[in-house]
Formats: structure tokens, C-alpha cells, sequence
């Protein structure tokens, strides 16, 4: 073993399952943030936690409202879900600039992204700010499944996305 510098050790520990946070801004208008720092945090409850920037815009949407929604992307959905971890929602709507569709969570208001493998609906019960992240944790109070969509992203590098199936198979041109 030798020392890494941490971008390195990214790069070696990769891949990380890739996923979208949904949230909505002060308006009400929803936004989309792509995201690899997540974490299940409690079994019972069961409890999520996302780790997000200081100065994202997401971390403002957060702030105002106490929800998100976390979705699995699946397969198909890749051109899209890159746009949302790549972009500020502070300058687009995520949802007009993608072909992602909004549909109606059951408990909270952000809304579930059309076509994911998973959505989890969380209330925000925590937050610690951890240097220029804060980690959310949210309580998982409604939980949503596409039976037929296998395959969902993940983040090589953090530099591209490739696809692998509940069974282990990867697809790395989608």
C-alpha cells in the first residue's frame, strides 16, 4: 500500500451508485441535483443521508423545505441524469431542459422522477455540516419501484456514467 492523493483514491474506489436528488426551491418550483455522496444511515427507521455542497443550489432548495426525494436513475436515463449533476438549477429547470417527467410523490411535495429503479420520499430530521458539506438525514417515508428497469447508474471517476444490474452485469456504452 502507498499514500494517495484523494483524487486518486476516488478514482480506485469508484464505482459509486449515482442518484438524483429531487428537492424544490423557495417558489415551489423543483429542482434535480446529481449526487454520489448518499448513505442509508439507520435500518429502523429506515433513514438516508445525502452529503451536499454548502453553495449548491440544492442546499438552498433543502434549507427551505425539508424533503427530498432520492431516485435511482435507470439505464435510459443517462444523457439526463449527467445534465443534472453537471448543471446549477440556480440557471436551468431541470425538468424543461430533460426529457425527466415529474410524478406525484405520495407524502412529500418534491416530486418522483418518471422511469427511476427507486425512489425513496424523505423528511429531513437532521442535518450536520461536516466542512462544506452538510450531510441531510431524512426519515424514508414512502418508498416507489420499477420492477422492469434492472439496470441503474453509477459514477466512474466522476467523470462518466456506466450502467449495472441488480445482478452485477455492466453495460459500459449506453
Amino acid at each position: 500500500m502507498q499514500e494517495l492523493e484523494r483524487h486518486k483514491a476516488f478514482e480506485l474506489a469508484s464505482p459509486f451508485p449515482y442518484v438524483l436528488v429531487v428537492t424544490q426551491d423557495k417558489r415551489d418550483r423543483p429542482n434535480i441535483m446529481g449526487l454520489s455522496w448518499w448513505t442509508f444511515t439507520s435500518w429502523d427507521p429506515l433513514m438516508i443521508g445525502i452529503s451536499v455542497g454548502l453553495k449548491k443550489y440544492t442546499h438552498e432548495c433543502l434549507e427551505n423545505h425539508n424533503e427530498f426525494v432520492i431516485c435511482f436513475p435507470s439505464e435510459g436515463q443517462k444523457k439526463d441524469a449527467w445534465l443534472c449533476g453537471t448543471k446549477s438549477g440556480r440557471d436551468i429547470d431541470k425538468f424543461q431542459e430533460t426529457d425527466f417527467r415529474p410524478a406525484h410523490s405520495t407524502v412529500v411535495k418534491p416530486p418522483i422522477i418518471e422511469g427511476s429503479t427507486v425512489a425513496y420520499e424523505c423528511k429531513i430530521t437532521k442535518h450536520v455540516v461536516t466542512g462544506d458539506h452538510t450531510l441531510f438525514i431524512g426519515n424514508v417515508v414512502a418508498i416507489h419501484g420499477n420492477p422492469d428497469k434492472l439496470n441503474h447508474l453509477y459514477s466512474i471517476h466522476y467523470t462518466k456514467l456506466i450502467s449495472i444490474g441488480s445482478g452485477g452485469e455492466i453495460k459500459m456504452d449506453l
